[in-house]
């Protein structure tokens, strides 16, 4: 039971860790869409992040069989799609309301695969989600909450597959998989725009600061959490992520944060508590290279 409880902490924390990486790097990224526009700063954050794990974990064939292969191909997918229209949304959306409605993907997860208090967590976690973006206020822009929509069915999807890639293969090279096949998603959809023509050596460097931040240090924390925790704790674990994102928004940002919102973020605050107490993985080892031993 120790182990268990212990695993999870440290899934929990890799997990918070994430988040802040995320919403820091999103905060920061907020200007470079005014030189790339958002599909190009979701392009160059994505090819840094593929090029660097290449050369940092340097996978090998023999790492992986033909279903790691096939899902960590989807799950580059996955990754490219929640990148470039989040990216989308936040040119349209406060960053904190983005990330509240990017959220619906992971409570779903949480809400699907959840059993008992896990679903209560989950619902917890949803209301204090519906007092951060307060859909009854209007005003929103239609076309960001459709890409923050539909990052958050990318986002689902990223989670389940992260899980599976996890647990396939050792170490991060699920992940040296995955990020170069985002990467040529991303370039895919960026290429009709021009970006290419608008980039600059100081471009190019911001971009690969960018691109640790967000997504290669992240993106590894999350798979290792994954590895300690089930997905339906995961879920609404991420929740604290439209409270982190407020908060970032508010000091970094200078993006105005009401009564309400603050009550939201009580209340998301708590079901991540909550999530954390009751989410580890049956078998999880607290050890950071090793592949649990059991599905969520």
């Amino acid at each position: 039971m120790s182990t268990c409880r212990t695993s999870a902490r440290t899934g929990a924390g890799l997990a918070t860790a994430s988040m802040l990486c995320v919403q820091l790097g999103l905060a920061a990224s907020v200007g470079l869409i005014d030189d790339l526009g958002a599909q190009g700063t979701a392009w160059l954050r994505l090819a840094w992040a593929g090029v660097l794990l290449l050369v940092i974990v340097r996978p090998r064939p023999s790492q992986f069989s033909g279903l790691a292969l096939r899902t960590g191909v989807a799950l580059g997918v996955a990754t490219a799609g929640v990148t470039i229209l989040f990216m989308s949304a936040i040119d349209r959306l406060p960053l904190g309301t983005a990330s509240a409605l990017e959220f619906l993907g992971p409570l779903g997860v949480a809400a699907w695969r959840g059993r008992g208090p896990a679903r209560l967590w989950a619902v917890l976690a949803a209301v204090g989600v519906l007092l951060l973006t307060q859909p009854w206020a209007g005003g929103a822009d239609g076309v960001g909450v459709a890409f923050a929509l539909g990052a958050a069915v990318c986002w689902a999807a990223y989670i389940l597959l992260t899980q599976r890639v996890g647990d396939e293969v050792e170490g991060l090279a699920g992940l040296a998989i995955s990020m170069p096949v985002a990467a040529l998603v991303a370039t895919m959809v960026a290429a009709p725009t021009g970006v290419f023509t608008d980039l600059t050596p100081r471009l190019l460097l911001l971009g690969l600061g960018l691109a640790i931040l967000l997504p290669v240090v992240p993106f590894a924390f999350e798979l290792l959490a994954l590895r300690r925790l089930t997905t339906a704790a995961f879920g609404t674990l991420m929740s604290l992520e439209p409270a982190i994102a407020m908060l970032i928004g508010f000091v970094v940002l200078h993006q105005e944060v009401g009564v309400v919102a603050v009550v939201g973020i009580g209340c998301v605050v708590a079901a991540g508590i909550g999530a954390e107490r009751s989410g580890a993985r049956p078998g999880a080892v607290d050890d950071a290279t090793a592949p649990a031993a059991v599905n969520a």
